[in-house]
């Protein structure tokens, strides 16, 4: 099968609709079938990698303003050509909102089936950088979608929001987490001294320094007695984050095995953004053999049974991340057990599992095209 994915982002990107993509080319590649990747261009000066899965085309892009770090496409005469190159059977649109709705009017006039895979809540975004635009986002959203064969939603409430919304033909899918990189076994007993040097109790967010995150939520917890607080993570919010968390080690952005040390070393990790779809660094710190607090709201109520695979607060509540944190500073068993069960509840969630479910979704839009022609 040849696969054209059009995405929003992809590596040297670090963010969960760039990974998700890289390992959708992988898992590809893996089974012999034959990925494009088309993706924005990263930003001048910063390497693109040339030995992923699969070929790439970079269109050109500018940076979002006031957030440098993401990458917005241009309009291109690439798109069509590298898709009409490769003369794809399915063209996968990874988090469609720009360069991927130009992916889906693509398809339409190629005559190729696209699925349309739903990552970021964009409509939460106009909230919260523009105070406005919740509606025009869902236009624009139900507008591209509709144009798909299929929409994958990465959690129940994600598939729930699209469907409420008027998008048709939704399927649940969710997401890998790499099982032998994330794991208990790379905890560190010389970076827990580093970063908690009195024994305190370690916890620790993961992901974009971004208004939308609302990291600051960590303020009340990282000021509890016996609790040191890490942030790994960059982005246009660092500053102000290390003025609301004074005590808190900000260690930059970590990837691979140098994350999966620093996520296996926390002895709690916290999530606080309440924007999530489905919320990749929930899935690879339970990995990492580690007790989880999230808020209540999308894709974590996919990922955590409360009070069995982690902790559930109400979002952008302060006062209960603080709370659920000092319960698990003071019931060590507890704390255990949460992450026992989080580490069991991720052992099958492996990336060549859910790629072999999104061959499988392919499969099925192929299948109803040739039963349509008939």
């Amino acid at each position: 099968m040849r696969v054209a994915i059009i995405t929003e982002s992809y590596p040297p990107d670090v963010n969960g609709v760039a990974r998700c993509a890289l390992e959708t080319a992988r898992h590809l590649a893996r089974r012999g079938h034959h990925p494009l990747v088309v993706a924005p261009a990263p930003a001048p000066g910063v390497r693109a990698r040339h030995d992923g899965p699969a070929p790439v085309v970079h269109v050109p892009s500018l940076p979002l303003p006031g957030y440098p770090q993401v990458r917005v496409a241009l309009p291109s005469r690439k798109l069509a050509s590298a898709v009409a190159a490769h003369r794809p059977d399915v063209v996968h649109l990874a988090s469609p909102f720009v360069l991927g709705a130009r992916g889906a009017s693509l398809a339409v006039r190629l005559g190729v089936p696209a699925v349309a895979v739903y990552q970021t809540d964009l409509a939460g975004y106009a909230r919260t950088y523009l105070g406005a635009g919740e509606l025009a986002a869902w236009r624009r959203i139900r507008a591209v979608h509709t144009a798909a064969d299929l929409t994958l939603a990465p959690s129940t409430a994600s598939l729930n929001a699209l469907e409420a919304r008027g998008v048709p033909r939704v399927a649940l899918w969710g997401r890998g987490v790499d099982t032998g990189r994330f794991r208990p076994e790379r905890r560190d007993p010389g970076l827990r001294r580093e970063l908690a040097p009195g024994g305190e109790l370690l916890i620790g967010y993961v992901g974009r320094l971004a208004p939308e995150k609302h990291v600051e939520l960590l303020a009340e917890a990282a000021a509890l007695p016996g609790v040191r607080v890490v942030v790994v993570g960059d982005g246009p919010s660092e500053g102000a984050l290390r003025a609301a968390l004074p005590g808190a080690h900000f260690l930059g952005r970590r990837t691979g095995d140098d994350l999966a040390r620093v996520y296996a070393s926390l002895d709690v990790f916290v999530h606080t953004g309440p924007f999530e779809t489905f919320c990749q660094t929930v899935q690879e710190a339970q990995a990492s053999g580690v007790a989880v607090v999230a808020p209540a709201v999308g894709g974590p109520l996919d990922l955590i049974d409360h009070e069995v695979t982690g902790l559930l607060v109400p979002p952008r509540d302060r006062v209960a991340v603080a709370g659920a944190v000092a319960a698990l500073r003071d019931d060590a068993p507890r704390r255990e057990r949460l992450a026992a069960a989080g580490l069991s509840a991720v052992a099958g969630r492996t990336w060549e599992a859910v790629g072999d479910q999104l061959i499988g979704h392919y499969g099925r839009v192929l299948d109803a095209r040739e039963v349509a022609v008939r």
